[in-house]
């Protein structure tokens, strides 16, 4: 199987290495071993070790289950907040264009 390569801004980079060291902090805390959080979230210790390692191959929902057994907090932690956050970002969704359209640049018309 063909390895994709995934290359982020320095900012990215740095931003997930900064969530996987969280995860670890927080899976330490826990005093889970590697092994138990990987059955937890439903994957293999090989992912979790990426995840630790701050692997942008990792799947984002992987992380986040990660972070969310281990308690580092995602935008909030009460989950009336969430939905309710969620929805009303849903409706601002709702009333922006459905596609992202190239502006066409027309030239100047500078005959006066």
């Amino acid at each position: 199987m063909k390895t994709r390569h995934v290359t982020l801004s320095p900012h990215a980079a740095l931003s997930l290495r900064l969530f996987a060291g969280l995860i670890e902090e927080g899976r330490l805390h826990k005093g889970w071993t590697r092994d138990e959080l990987a059955e937890r979230v439903g994957v293999g210790v090989v992912t979790i070790r990426q995840i630790a390692k701050g692997s942008p191959r990792v799947a984002i929902g992987t992380y986040f289950e990660a972070a969310a057994l281990v308690g580092v907090s995602l935008f909030t932690d009460d989950t009336d907040t969430l939905k309710r956050e969620s929805a009303t970002q849903l409706e601002r969704l709702a009333l922006l264009p459905k596609r992202a359209r190239r502006q066409q640049h027309e030239p100047l018309d500078d005959d006066f």
